[in-house]
């Protein structure tokens, strides 16, 4: 299989794993070795980014109480069941860092705490998502649950991880495949 490292893995709808049911994974990493995503699509409810700053220390407590709302409310996203406490940043290329790695055309991931400081107190990416944890599926895994039907793929865009309403995604990458909630099948064929 050719990699889908910067496209997205749609979980069909009896996907077995209830931690997945519904999600849209943007894969950062694929190869022999193995895959690592993240869900862009579910919010951790009761946590937000300033909890994070405090949390981890980021910043002068006032500091952090002064910033703008839209960047103390901003959503912390669950982006899987691997390295929970670990925290992940999608962001636009704009953004680069020595720990920066490339994604895909103009999105990058960096997991280190200057990206946090960045997106709070500048210069920050133009566009980011912070995520705590990921996916992760050893060599041949996911190639077996993509066999299984267990997983659409669907393309990269930019505007499903950064501009399309949250509670949106799984329906907008649904769309992407020209596909709605009532047209998908959960019984495949092989051919």
């Amino acid at each position: 299989m050719n990699s889908l490292e910067g496209q997205f893995l749609v979980a069909m709808p009896d996907m077995g794993d209830e931690r997945f049911a519904e999600s849209v994974i943007l894969l950062v990493g694929h190869g022999q070795e193995g895959a690592m995503g993240l869900v862009v699509n579910h919010e951790l409810a009761n946590l937000r980014f300033a909890d994070v700053l405090d949390e981890l220390d980021l910043g002068d407590p006032d500091a952090v109480i002064r910033l703008p709302d839209s960047i103390r409310q901003r959503a912390v996203m669950r982006g899987g069941p691997v390295e929970k406490g670990r925290g992940f940043v999608l962001h636009s290329s704009d953004y680069h860092s020595g720990n920066t790695y490339p994604v895909t055309s103009g999105v990058s991931l960096t997991a280190t705490v200057d990206v946090l400081k960045a997106m709070a107190f500048g210069p920050a990416p133009r566009s980011s998502l912070f995520a705590l944890g990921c996916c992760g599926w050893s060599a041949g895994q996911l190639e077996n649950e993509i066999g299984n039907n267990g997983w659409l793929t669907a393309p990269f865009s930019r505007e499903l991880v950064f501009e399309t309403p949250v509670q949106d995604r799984y329906e907008a990458a649904l769309a992407s495949l020209h596909i709605t909630r009532a047209t998908l099948s959960p019984d495949a064929g092989h051919a």
